[in-house]
């Protein structure tokens, strides 16, 4: 990964992003979020012929060297090591991975992200990189997410930052924490949002083909890997179902009827294989369903929300709000296609 070309136009200077990588880290955790700031920085370009580009992207290394090994055994080339960093830095994003622990337990490397933080406009982490922004003290007083599967250590470890394991990330201020692996693109996109406005950004999503753009306040947990992770193949086999009748009555006796058990035993393994309950996991799939149609198609509210099985806008809204902290209409006004037909 080399960092993109310096911008052309004189007295016109592009945001350095760094993104940090111990040996050992995730590659997902910079290759993903480091592509999404190159693809935006090149379409920016190619739309605004003449200016300069608003992004220089950077792999800094924990150590004295400039590549860094990721924990697949793929080597990240032509970067530089943290110490050679040079000029302001706009954003700051910690990569996680195996070696945040190594890198934490380093006084020189918890020093620098100290010196450095106050300097930055943004800094962040992806994953458990957030072990090392805590490490070096950036968390504390501050809301927080990593993987879930992490959650506890980072909150036993750090016991002055609240850390919420529900969220694809947090902001907090100036400072960004993801959940794990692709949250840190959802993030990139976010902050792209930012910078260049969400028509870029949608495009650079659609490029990659995540047409599904999350929300941040989104949980890490979907209700349809839940369902698939179950041992039972009735209760595996419902989601498809589900999908096929969301605008059928889909209480309890319902499901519980397809899938050949009583409601009461229904709702008690459901609960116990996925974590969920059937309640929550129908209205996550009409949510899901919903904002397809809202970013693919121009229908109106009231065909949405009768289709997708919310029988009124007003269901429609709660469920929105509740799972996705955001309404229908500003959701389809952020996410629908702002490409020309």
């Amino acid at each position: 990964m080399r960092p993109t070309s310096r911008p052309r136009s004189a007295g016109v200077r592009a945001k350095t992003i760094v993104f940090l990588g111990a040996p050992d880290t995730q590659i997902l955790d910079v290759a993903g979020p480091f592509q999404i700031f190159v693809r935006a920085a090149e379409l920016y370009v190619k739309e605004h012929p003449g200016q300069a580009s608003p992004y220089t992207v950077v792999l800094a290394s924990t150590t004295r060297r400039g590549s860094v090994t990721t924990n697949c055994g793929l080597v990240l080339a032509g970067g530089v090591s943290y110490r050679d960093v040079r000029g302001a830095i706009d954003t700051l994003l910690v990569a996680g991975g195996t070696g945040v622990d190594a890198a934490g337990r380093s006084a020189e490397v918890t020093d620098w992200l100290r010196k450095v933080a106050p300097r930055v406009r943004r800094i962040g982490s992806v994953c458990t990189g957030a072990f090392l922004l805590g490490a070096a003290g950036l968390l504390d007083g501050k809301r927080a997410v990593t993987h879930w599967k992490w959650a506890g250590d980072l909150a036993a470890r750090f016991t002055r930052t609240t850390v919420d394991p529900d969220p694809i990330y947090i902001r907090d201020g100036n400072t960004y924490t993801t959940a794990g692996v692709t949250a840190g693109m959802d993030l990139a996109l976010a902050l792209v949002e930012e910078d260049l406005g969400s028509p870029l950004a949608l495009s650079v999503a659609r490029e990659m083909v995540l047409h599904l753009r999350r929300a941040g306040g989104q949980s890490q947990f979907s209700a349809a890997l839940a369902l698939q992770a179950s041992d039972r193949k009735q209760i595996a086999d419902l989601r498809s179902w589900v999908l096929d009748n969301l605008h059928r009555d889909l209480r309890v006796n319902a499901l519980a009827e397809q899938a050949g058990m009583s409601p009461r035993h229904f709702a008690r393994v459901f609960r116990q294989d996925t974590g969920t309950t059937p309640a929550q996991f129908v209205e996550r799939l009409r949510v899901e369903a919903a904002r397809r149609r809202l970013e693919e198609s121009r229908d109106k509210l009231e065909k949405v929300s009768s289709d997708c099985g919310f029988g009124s806008i007003q269901s429609l809204r709660r469920s929105f709000s509740r799972v996705l902290q955001v309404s229908p209409h500003d959701y389809r006004h952020r996410f629908r296609d702002a490409s020309p037909a």
